[in-house]
């Protein structure tokens, strides 16, 4: 776990990098001669070899063709795109508003069976009030220095998290305790969103779990990941969020939610927590 997040997606251009360089090799073709039939200098051809520069789809099409192995190409370009949407820059993702961000998210959000949520800085998106959403979005939009459309965002927001409340969905959601007690909005608006969070974790099909300061820690705190299934897992970072689909590393943020679930706190202890914070509001 101590690998950069965005590792993912580099591995994968090494990946298609190594696949290139194999290509050439087959067709026993120098990488000068293999730039001279691209157009290109020996320095771009040696780049793209050594992932140095990550290759459009055009360059994987002209680099399969002067290799003989068009057939090739189509599979190539769709790893490509993959290693592309591994780590998606917040400022391009929001570069005109959230909401759009929003809203793309909803098929992933309807055909997922079973969510399992950390998070150590903020209350996850499905169970936020709009008024905490639209603070927190309007934060994000000033930092990011991108166009402030938290109103319309957090209620996008709040439209896709419809799921909560229908059936065949399920939620494990783990908060740190900190969570709890940062300041998102003025105090109405924690208040609110404590109050609601209470409400959340009383649906049968919402789990959800505190870790408290006082838990001794067997998995140091981390970013905030959330797992879609088995087949995706999305991490959340200051600059970007790394979209992980590889099996053995979904397994890797599995068994972390596993071992944070057995230090948090659920149930009774976990409603005296939120109780608590609401208190300290006042």
């Amino acid at each position: 776990m101590s690998a950069s997040p965005s590792s993912s997606a580099q591995a994968a251009r090494e990946a298609l990098a190594a696949r290139l360089g194999e290509l050439r090799r087959d067709a026993e073709l120098t990488g000068h001669e293999l730039a001279l039939r691209c157009g290109w200098s020996p320095a771009k051809s040696s780049r793209v070899e050594r992932a140095r520069t990550p290759a459009s789809d055009a360059d994987i099409r002209a680099w399969c063709k002067a290799c003989g192995a068009e057939g090739q190409a189509d599979d190539l370009v769709a790893a490509n795109r993959q290693a592309d949407h591994m780590y998606v820059h917040w400022k391009k993702l929001h570069r005109h508003g959230m909401r759009r961000a929003q809203e793309e998210v909803v098929p992933l959000y309807e055909s997922t069976r079973h969510f399992r949520v950390y998070c150590s800085n903020v209350i996850p998106g499905m169970a936020q009030t709009e008024a905490y959403a639209a603070a927190l979005l309007s934060t994000i939009a000033t930092f990011q220095e991108t166009p402030d459309d938290s109103s319309q965002a957090a209620a996008s927001r709040i439209e896709r998290s419809h799921v909560v409340h229908e059936g065949g969905h399920t939620f494990a959601l783990l908060l740190e305790e900190t969570v709890l007690r940062y300041r998102i909005g003025d105090a109405d608006t924690m208040a609110g969103q404590l109050g609601y969070l209470l409400a959340v974790m009383a649906l049968p099909n919402v789990s959800l779990g505190i870790i408290p300061f006082t838990a001794e820690r067997r998995v140091w705190p981390l970013e905030a990941f959330y797992l879609f299934d088995d087949h995706r897992a999305s991490v959340e970072l200051l600059t970007a969020a790394v979209n992980v689909s590889a099996p053995s590393e979904i397994a890797v943020y599995a068994k972390a939610f596993s071992q944070l679930a057995e230090i948090a706190v659920h149930g009774t202890a976990a409603r005296a927590l939120i109780t608590e914070a609401i208190n300290t509001l006042r």
